[in-house]
């Protein structure tokens, strides 16, 4: 780990990985001795799956936790039935129920076909993002979560934090996850994996036998932040800890963004009734210009 000099073995990288996600869930989790409810969206790529093993590893003999595994099928051919598959056999390993919301069901298209028929050539993942999180929201509140966790890993968020301030987001920046409030309707999410490298993800998964699907989203090289992960990357090689730097930035820097943004307050969307700050929330304007709607 050139970020810290050190060399470890097997036993000492599961450690030194479990010792940092487990810090991580005690800053982000807020205990009050009630039961609590853990929605965990898993893809079955690597980071969802490690998330939902650590997550079943540490809460699995604790009554008082509940976790509540679930994909969001967007509808992706060649890609995401065998992210399906394999999110459904880790579940089945960890003894855990698992659950299925898609883009069909509740959007009446696949995102193959959304992305077939728009005439304005939108980035997929425009289309994709709010619709996903809008399906995370909403499983998650079906099932009275207290929290969704996502398997966001260090490079990840990295790369979200330069993408925003590159942007001049200050929004964005202070309502970045893992959330430390709850708006109404939205469930708050927890990022278990926010501090551990994506190499480090991958090596956790292989060297404990975690299956997962390693294939690429088929739009993924058309994603404007693949711009910010070769930064991000080039970045670290040069100078390592550039990716923790970041969030520690981000860490000093969100407490003075929040306070100087006002949280917009929420209401219901007029077509679908999802949370949003406007009369109709995003997906439903999307879907609308498309004349889905």
């Amino acid at each position: 780990m050139r970020y810290t000099g050190s060399n470890l073995c097997k036993i000492h990288f599961n450690q030194f990985v479990e010792k940092r996600v487990k810090k991580e869930i005690r800053e982000q989790l807020k205990r009050t001795g009630r039961p609590i409810v853990i929605s965990v969206a898993i893809s079955g790529g690597k980071d969802s799956s490690v998330t939902l093993y650590l997550l079943n590893k540490i809460f699995g003999k604790d009554a008082k936790i509940k976790l509540f595994p679930f994909t969001v099928d967007e509808g992706i051919s060649g890609y995401r039935d065998s992210g399906l598959a394999r999110a459904r056999e880790l579940c089945n390993d960890l003894g855990l129920e698992h659950h299925v919301i898609s883009f069909s069901d509740n959007y009446g298209k696949r995102l193959d076909e959304i992305v077939r028929e728009d005439i304005r050539n939108t980035i997929p993942c425009s289309h994709c993002g709010p619709m996903r999180r809008n399906l995370m929201n909403k499983i998650s509140r079906l099932n009275f979560s207290d929290y969704v966790a996502l398997g966001i890993n260090l490079d990840d968020y990295a790369q979200s934090i330069l993408m925003n301030v590159v942007k001049g987001d200050i929004k964005r920046l202070a309502r970045m996850a893992p959330h430390d409030f709850v708006r109404e309707t939205l469930v708050p999410r927890i990022l278990p994996l926010r501090k551990i490298p994506e190499n480090e993800v991958m090596l956790y998964a292989v060297l404990n036998g975690i299956k997962f699907d390693s294939g690429w989203c088929p739009f993924y090289g058309r994603a404007q932040r693949n711009r910010f992960r070769q930064i991000i990357a080039d970045l670290e090689e040069e100078t390592p800890g550039t990716r923790h730097a970041l969030v520690k930035f981000h860490d000093e820097l969100k407490p003075i963004l929040s306070d100087s943004v006002k949280h917009e307050e929420l209401g219901k969307c007029f077509i679908c009734g999802s949370p949003t700050s406007n009369k109709i929330c995003a997906v439903c304007n999307d879907l609308s210009e498309m004349n889905y709607a």
